[in-house]
């Protein structure tokens, strides 16, 4: 897409029925030649429609010259007229987010032409230095370079300043902060077999009355023991359930989203059901009997219905996720475990299937990760083994004993 642009300032001419005319040629978005013609009785008239028409040509194409806008103003508008159509509404958010603090704070006054590789180096640094997750800062420089590349493909710009400023290397990142670069497995975050037991003590703690401290906190144990994903466990419905079978059909996922009228942001925020994260998320979860046990316990304490959620609200509706993490981090609080994210029980369900878990007769009972992918609504087995397994390396000890060389 070329800029337009005028090619001349406009010409007046006598006619030959004695009345004036004038030309202004320009060149259009497509880098064609194109004119705008005039006339009037008077050169000085035609001249003044002319001198009019290039005042307001040469605005348009200021207004519309996205290289001489603030990158705040241009980041915006592309984030509002592309991105918001084509991704999901959480995702959007996301990267909303991303941009308002993580980029703004620092480019969002610049203008989108005078940026340069090393502000975007700058930039990069800056949030390392403030010690922000690789992961964080890798999610700025995505959004950085989707941007740009658009400017790019569409000849807004002449030159991506992405290409000379490539992402920090992890294992540079992570020396720059003090921090050991680890194996992916090392880092995956789990619960221990006397953490599990004392969360599970304290989600079941009562009040003097008898009455529950924590609502619903039964979630947890199902979790532990299907590893779903929060959003997957707040969206079942009771008629998902299939108890005579024990299986779990998994249709839908919740979502927090910020409230909006159209792409704008409005207060707030809002539940939406949706479908779930990926086509493999769509599956039949089996129930074991501490997970069957879980659901009857939540079904007792609160109920409304075959077509309602089996974690509701007081109202009847889906829970809210910032409530059932709240409650979930108040647990862990309480129970004087060192914190860790939600996504910390699917890691824990994960872990101990593929490592195995010791059966009364001392033998190890494991499932192979392609199995365990298949529980958790993973493609392929190398996500479930990379991310989700923390390793128990200490069973090496000893293995190679028989084998020496």
């Amino acid at each position: 897409m070329a800029q337009r642009k005028l090619l001349t300032n406009g010409n007046a001419f006598l006619r030959t029925d004695n009345r004036w005319g004038g030309v202004v040629w320009y060149m259009d978005e497509r880098g064609e030649r194109k004119r705008k013609s005039f006339s009037g009785t008077t050169k000085a008239e035609v001249n003044k429609k002319m001198v009019d028409y290039v005042a307001a040509f040469d605005k348009m194409v200021i207004e519309s010259d996205e290289s001489k806008k603030t990158l705040e103003e241009s980041m915006n508008n592309w984030l509002k007229v592309f991105k918001f159509p084509s991704i999901e509404r959480g995702s959007y958010d996301r990267l909303e987010c991303t941009a308002k603090h993580q980029v703004y704070p620092l480019l969002g006054n610049k203008i989108v032409g005078n940026v340069t590789s090393t502000d975007i180096r700058k930039l990069l640094n800056h949030w390392m230095n403030e010690g922000y997750a690789y992961t964080t800062v890798k999610k700025v420089y995505n959004l950085l370079m989707d941007y740009f590349r658009y400017l790019t493909q569409q000849e807004l710009i002449q030159k991506n300043p992405m290409t000379a400023a490539p992402m920090i290397k992890k294992a540079n990142f992570l020396a720059a902060q003090g921090k050991e670069n680890k194996p992916t497995f090392e880092t995956v975050t789990t619960f221990t077999p006397e953490e599990i037991e004392r969360f599970k003590t304290e989600a079941a703690r009562t009040w003097s009355n008898g009455e529950r401290i924590y609502q619903q906190a039964a979630t947890y144990t199902l979790m532990f023991n299907t590893g779903l994903r929060t959003g997957e466990v707040l969206g079942i419905l009771n008629s998902d359930v299939d108890l005579e079978h024990r299986v779990l059909h998994l249709q839908r996922g919740v979502k927090e989203i910020a409230r909006r009228d159209g792409a704008e942001f409005t207060s707030g925020r809002e539940v939406k059901v949706g479908k779930l994260k990926s086509a493999s998320s769509k599956r039949d979860v089996p129930l074991n009997q501490a997970a069957i046990d879980a659901i009857l316990d939540l079904r007792a304490e609160r109920y409304f219905g075959e077509d309602t959620p089996l974690i509701p609200d007081e109202h009847g509706d889906y829970t809210r996720p910032v409530n059932f993490r709240r409650r979930y981090y108040r647990i862990l609080e309480a129970a004087g475990i060192e914190q860790k994210g939600l996504h910390s029980i699917r890691h824990t369900f994960a872990t101990n299937l593929v490592n195995g878990i010791k059966q009364p007769d001392g033998t190890i009972r494991s499932l192979t990760p392609r199995q365990v992918a298949d529980l958790l609504g993973h493609s392929t087995s190398e996500i479930t083994e990379i991310y989700y397994v923390k390793k128990d390396t200490a069973r090496l000890s000893g293995i190679t004993e028989g084998f020496e060389l």
